[in-house]
């Protein structure tokens, strides 16, 4: 079995050669050695050895051209994600650009989310975001998502069906918007296998039956072809290129026909080496064969957003039958075929290329939308809507041509101008003529946008209207700009009382080590920023709760739970002594740790709570943790009786809060009265609130309660101390 890798990978050595480009061999061969070992004991659902789907999904990214920093990082890609090493290591080996490629194709399966959906939503989420970073990583995703769709026959029926449905949702739209077709029809075509196999399988059968009849169909349209354009001095490509089966598929389905009612099954491609050359070759074309009305595209004078550039016309050729002319440059075929990954900014020396970067800006558009998007379902909808449906083109009056999502409003329109030309709309023109605003705006369109100066600010009502993220986005932001203030107060009203509603108030969920993991994962630069975005309703307040209860069950409880025949032994057998200082029955020799919710000293009645993999874990009895996990059976079941052992000369951290009036030496105060007692002092933190209030947290080392209780009596005796409490850490 060695030996197909090996081939696989002089295969490989064999395209970069050919490439004619700077490449570092030495990397590559790195990189396949580091995948090799890496995945030396791993096997694919279907036997064979793992090593080989990186080496594939690396000899596709060479074949699109790509540099050897993508090609490492395809042979890498899963190296992270399923085997020891890390994004550090691969930073190490390969520095930052290879680390960055890796990290944004790894999912994040090694994260814990609340259910299956959240977790694909939150791993498109990091994959789109990378790519607006670096579009070479959903070049590398395309190419191992191609390879993992054409060795799916390995899976069960419903992975085969669940894979094949995203990639027909998500990767096979996303290549259409990026013009890589090639890869595109791949997709589409790999996923109707999977979805409709009957029709699959039929339409592959069909096509099969025909195909003598299609070859001497097209052979003729190319000879007459072929020998027009000679006349004319225009050399040129002639290829015929028969509709993909989705292609086909869809027809029949949108059409209500079969097969057999399908005529244009096919196209013939003109490539030609200049412009003038293809419309040279179109009017030729139109003097052959009768061009069907409303069937002539014109993508070289009007580009699509994804690069792609050529002529479509659909004409009437021997026997009635249709079939579609495509016409365009060896330039454009480039494109075409390959998309963004032709003209890739590295793959020349790193020379940019200024045309894609523009034809691209809805790529960093993703970075603009993720700033707002709260929600992973909500980045995802506002992207589907974005990038994935059809396009329409509209001019300015100008003569700017601008392309908008299907169904686009005039009021995105303007906001896609500037964000002041929007806040300050009144109405709209198209073609010169008044139109409501929730107007969808058509292909050819003039619009003019009508503003007013008496207006400051949108209406929230738009919001309902417009279909682009853009928009939407801006508007938001205008909204909560305006009432910030107001959203706060609202956001975090809202949040405690759900709390309340949902009896947690005994939690202390609020705290910044809940909270602070929170604001990250969802983009806020402040508290206040998440409060107004709740006030304003751009983030669910159940979402905020959930969140931080998850966070709370982190840092208090648990991993993964004992097997219950495990918690019968042990709760069967005799005390035992463990060295840490605690009596578990059963237990002799295993991990404690003390629980930090609680902080149990000696003296504290007390309780165990078996965790998953992190040993036994003691919290007080009076332990809210606890008293929650009385309530449900499962967790009940994990609870076992400890006791302290006596005379064991053990220290352990107590964590004080000092509530006092804020004067001059109260802190001075608090650590001669630590010192008077001969505890060592561990940390102190001390601040003061708006209203002269004192808040001081101490943290010391005690040996047991009756120690703890003399050091409060003391500290509570302090000048203007109003409340000493027992605090977690």
């Amino acid at each position: 079995m060695a030996e197909s890798y090996e081939k696989l990978y002089e295969q490989l050595c064999e395209i970069l050669h050919k490439k004619g480009t700077k490449v570092n061999f030495e990397m590559v061969e790195k990189a396949y050695n580091v995948a090799k070992e890496a995945h030396k004991e791993q096997k694919r659902v279907s036997g064979m050895p793992y090593v080989l789907h990186p080496l594939s999904v690396a000899i596709t990214v060479a074949e699109m051209e790509m540099d050897w920093h993508s090609v490492c990082a395809a042979l890498l890609h899963d190296v992270v994600e399923d085997t020891d090493y890390t994004i550090e290591d691969i930073r190490d080996m390969f520095g930052e650009s290879v680390a960055e490629l890796v990290d944004g194709v790894t999912k994040l399966d090694k994260i814990q989310y609340s259910d299956k959906e959240e977790r694909e939503m939150e791993n498109l989420r990091k994959m789109f975001l990378a790519m607006a970073k670096d579009i070479r990583v959903i070049i590398i995703k395309f190419a191992d998502r191609l390879h993992n769709m054409t060795t799916l026959i390995s899976m069960s029926e419903e992975k085969q069906r669940e894979k094949a449905r995203e990639t027909l949702n998500i990767f096979a739209p996303l290549a259409h918007r990026l013009g890589m077709y090639k890869i595109k029809w791949e997709l589409e075509d790999l996923s109707l296998k999977y979805i409709d196999p009957i029709a699959y399988y039929e339409i592959v059968e069909g096509i099969s039956q025909k195909r003598q009849e299609r070859e001497e169909f097209i052979a003729t349209i190319k000879a007459t072809l072929r020998s027009k354009l000679e006349k004319l001095n225009i050399d040129c490509a002639i290829d015929g290129r028969p509709k993909h089966f989705y292609s086909i598929y869809r027809k029949m389905f949108t059409q209500n026909k079969t097969l057999d009612q399908i005529y244009d099954l096919f196209a013939v491609r003109v490539i030609t080496d200049t412009v003038a050359d293809c419309y040279a070759a179109l009017g030729a074309a139109h003097e052959l064969y009768i061009p069907m009305p409303g069937r002539f595209k014109d993508y070289i004078a009007m580009p699509k957003p994804n690069m792609y550039q050529s002529l479509h016309t659909t004409v009437i050729g021997p026997n009635g039958i249709p079939f579609e002319i495509q016409i365009r440059t060896r330039e454009m075929h480039a494109v075409a075929e390959n998309g963004i990954a032709a003209h890739w900014k590295y793959k020349n020396g790193g020379q940019a290329d200024k045309s894609m970067d523009e034809n691209l800006a809805w790529v960093k558009q993703l970075l603009e939308m993720q700033k707002d998007a709260t929600d992973e379902e909500e980045f995802i909808t506002s992207l589907k809507i974005d990038l994935f449906t059809d396009q329409v083109f509209v001019f300015t009056p100008k003569g700017d041509v601008m392309s908008f999502p299907a169904g686009a409003t005039p009021i995105d329109f303007a906001f896609s101008i500037h964000s002041a030309v929007g806040c300050k709309m009144q109405g709209a023109k198209v073609n010169g003529k008044i139109v409501p605003l929730d107007y969808a705006m058509q292909n050819g369109d003039i619009v003019e946008v009508i503003t007013s100066s008496a207006i400051h600010g949108p209406n929230l009502d738009w919001l309902k209207i417009v279909k682009t993220s853009q928009a939407r986005n801006k508007i938001n932001q205008w909204f909560k700009k305006e009432n910030r203030e107001a959203n706060i107060i609202k956001g975090r009203e809202a949040i405690e009382r759900e709390i309340k509603r949902q009896s947690l108030t005994g939690y202390n969920l609020m705290r910044t080590e809940y909270m602070d993991p929170l604001i990250k994962r969802y983009g806020f630069k402040t508290y206040e920023d998440m409060f107004s975005a709740v006030g304003f309703g751009g983030m669910p307040v159940n979402k905020v709760i959930s969140r931080l209860k998850e966070e709370y069950r982190k840092d208090v409880a648990t991993d993964d739970i004992l097997p219950v025949d495990t918690i019968e032994i042990v709760k069967s057998s005799k005390k035992k002594a463990n060295n840490s200082g605690i009596v578990i029955e059963g237990i002799d020799s295993c991990l404690i740790r003390y629980a930090g919710c609680c902080n149990p000293v000696p003296g504290d009645k007390i309780i165990g709570y078996i965790t998953r993999g992190r040993g036994v874990s003691i919290h007080r009895q009076d332990c809210t943790n606890i008293a929650n996990a009385y309530i449900d059976e499962e967790e009940k079941a994990r609870l076992i009786d400890v006791t302290w052992e006596i005379n064991k000369d053990v220290a352990f951290t107590s964590h004080i809060k000092i509530v006092a009036n804020d004067r001059t030496g109260i802190v001075l105060d608090v650590t001669n009265v630590i010192a008077d007692m001969k505890v060592p002092l561990k940390t102190i933190n001390a601040r003061a609130t708006k209203e002269n209030v004192a808040i001081i947290e101490i943290s010391f080392e005690i040996t047991d309660t009756e120690q703890l209780e003399k050091i409060i009596h003391k500290l509570s005796s302090i000048s203007g101390v109003i409340e000493v409490t027992r605090s977690t850490n």
